[in-house]
């Protein structure tokens, strides 16, 4: 359900990195033993990210690094040109190193930079978003983050807002000249989240203009500022409805080159697009085969006296529909969500399946207008590695507003069981947990060029490994339901390759999706849509998963009776958020 990790550009939001406590004792160790190619690479590693910060200022905000918090970079051709170069500076510079002559982790490390700057070049050049996706021009995120931020004062962050949006008009001007022939899909997306930003700047930040030690003559300045921009952002909003709208006529599908192209870019998996595909059809039918073989063993507890249909989808399907039928309210949904957040941090402190830290705080809340509208009803936003004490935010998109059947058929998907299921893969021990070890990385390189398809595949990986350790008692029904939430992860695999390769309609892909996988209609709805607006990042939580899931296999076999879960889980994530395939270098070593 989340939709954390859909890229890393450079001009990109990314969260990510990874390290336990123990592992650092073994990098600061293996430190003062470094050979002389690895004490030249950490340096060169150094410079790396600081010139990734000078020319993306805000995905550094975004990282927790506040150095150019008031930097707002104008979408030029002229700046795409200075990244392209930037990325072929950094490519020559990388190739004056020995591969061979580097440490596992620096190697790893190396492969991530290389591919950071090659797909830099492939975003601007060969998919060019920045024609055709009017959603990814939006000032309100960046200006949101620095505003909920705790750290600097007030006066320090409101005068980094007020240099950002200074350059408001010219950044919206920008973006309609970039833009030439748009999906109607994201412009429709554009047009909402960009009126929710609208609240970004309203009553809040001019509360917290009037209240802070800025001077008049700042405050005056900063409040002319915001008036600029939200007429910046209605105008720009204009601009979409009125002007673009009738040149929306591009497909939203990029076609199988370039969707190759973005899977090997932004899984980096050991398998192609078309592999993980196959795996991903044969993994259904294995599905189908458990939940035929639960279904029939519940049908008597549930269906007592009612005939056992003889199509196993039919059996599937009737005792799902009773299973669903316990779920929160529309009102209550988000607070169903804050109230379960407790008991599986004591369940997994229970069972030991690996250290917590008590200290970072997690924050359920409903998610900002401005993130709204994209098919993720459910997501976390951490801090970066460079504000680890900041609050993460497990971001809960309410119900408010919704029509009544319309919310009791998303209640029926969230129901009893699933919702504890997303709670697993997005807080304890999923994202958040999982992005608190990568907070402790000793890697700069993996703390920011974190690989989607590993967060993705941990949280998915959580899921079961909490369930094959006796959550929720191991029964039927909570396996049943897994089932069927795993089934959505390997269906999103399965459209997100047929709708941006082989076209499938959308009557064809909820039919799949509500027939396979069991999904209710609005459910099936939200998921085309999802598939509308983004590429690739829908095979990342199947592709991840079933590397992490051989891996542990791999590991499995090689310590026999040695093997423990909890070193597993704590070793994987002390790799950082690195590509489940060096990952799996690393610790087959």
């Amino acid at each position: 359900m989340s939709q954390l990790y859909s890229r890393l550009p450079l001009l990109g939001l990314v969260a990510a990195g990874v390290l336990a406590a123990s592992c650092q004792r073994q990098t600061d160790n293996a430190a003062a033993q470094s050979s002389p190619a690895d004490i030249g690479f950490d340096r060169y590693k150094e410079r790396f990210i600081d010139s990734l910060w000078y020319y993306n200022p805000g995905w550094a905000s975004s990282q927790g690094f506040h150095k150019y918090d008031a930097v707002l970079v104008l979408p030029t051709a002229g700046r795409r040109q200075v990244e392209n170069k930037a990325a072929e500076r950094g490519l020559r510079e990388l190739q004056g190193f020995a591969f061979d002559s580097l440490s596992p982790n620096n190697q790893t490390d190396y492969l991530m930079m290389v591919n950071q700057l090659r797909s830099t070049r492939w975003y601007n050049d060969t998919l060019r978003s920045w024609q055709w996706n009017p959603a990814q021009y939006n000032i309100s995120e960046p200006v949101a983050e620095i505003l909920n931020g705790r750290y600097q004062p007030l006066a320090q962050r409101l005068r980094s807002i007020s240099g950002k949006i200074n350059r408001s008009l010219e950044y919206y001007a920008t973006a309609e000249n970039n833009l030439q022939n748009p999906t109607k899909e994201h412009l429709e997306l554009a047009i909402l989240q960009n009126k929710g930003g609208l609240e970004v700047f309203g009553p809040a930040l001019l509360d917290s203009v009037a209240k802070s030690s800025l001077s008049e003559r700042e405050k005056e300045e900063l409040r002319t500022r915001i008036e600029t921009t939200r007429q910046a952002i209605g105008e720009y909003v204009q601009f979409l409805d009125k002007e673009l709208r009738p040149r929306a006529k591009r497909s939203f599908r990029i076609g199988k080159a370039l969707f190759d192209q973005k899977f090997r870019y932004d899984i980096v998996a050991n398998a192609s697009a078309d592999e993980v595909y196959q795996r991903a059809l044969r993994h259904k039918r294995e599905l189908l085969q458990d939940m035929a073989v639960r279904a029939t063993r519940l049908w008597p507890k549930y269906l007592a006296g009612q005939p056992l249909p003889a199509d196993t989808l039919t059996r599937i399907r009737e005792v799902i529909k009773q299973l669903s039928a316990k779920h929160a309210t529309q009102a209550g949904f988000v607070a169903a969500v804050r109230q379960q957040i407790p008991e599986l941090v004591k369940f997994v402190d229970e069972k030991k399946l690996l250290t917590q830290d008590p200290t970072k705080p997690l924050v359920v809340r409903e998610t900002p207008l401005y993130m709204r509208g994209s098919g993720a009803g459910a997501s976390v936003s951490a801090p970066g590695p460079y504000d680890k004490g900041a609050d993460t935010y497990y971001n809960v998109e309410p119900l408010d507003g919704q029509p009544a059947e319309q919310a009791e058929s998303y209640l029926r998907e969230y129901n009893q069981y699933t919702l504890q299921i997303l709670n697993i893969h997005e807080a304890i021990p999923g994202h958040y947990t999982q992005l608190v070890y990568a907070n402790r990385s000793p890697s700069i390189i993996k703390a920011v060029l974190g690989n989607g398809a590993m967060i993705e595949g941990w949280a998915v990986y959580a899921e079961r490994m909490m369930l094959e350790s006796g959550y929720a008692g191991g029964t039927d029904e909570i396996w049943l339901m897994w089932d069927k939430w795993n089934m959505r992860v390997t269906l999103n695999t399965i459209i997100d390759h047929q709708i941006q390769t082989e076209n499938a309609p959308e009557a064809q892909v909820v039919q799949l999706l509500t027939r396979d996988g069991f999904q209710e209609e609005a459910e099936a709805r939200n998921k085309w849509r999802r598939a509308t607006l983004s590429q690739v990042q829908l095979s990342s939580y199947f592709t991840g998963y079933s590397e992490i899931m051989a891996l542990r296999e791999e590991m499995k076999q090689k310590l026999g009776k040695d093997f423990d879960l909890k070193n597993f889980n704590e070793q994987f994530l002390s790799y950082g958020s690195a590509p489940v395939r060096y990952i799996r270098q690393m610790m087959l070593r």
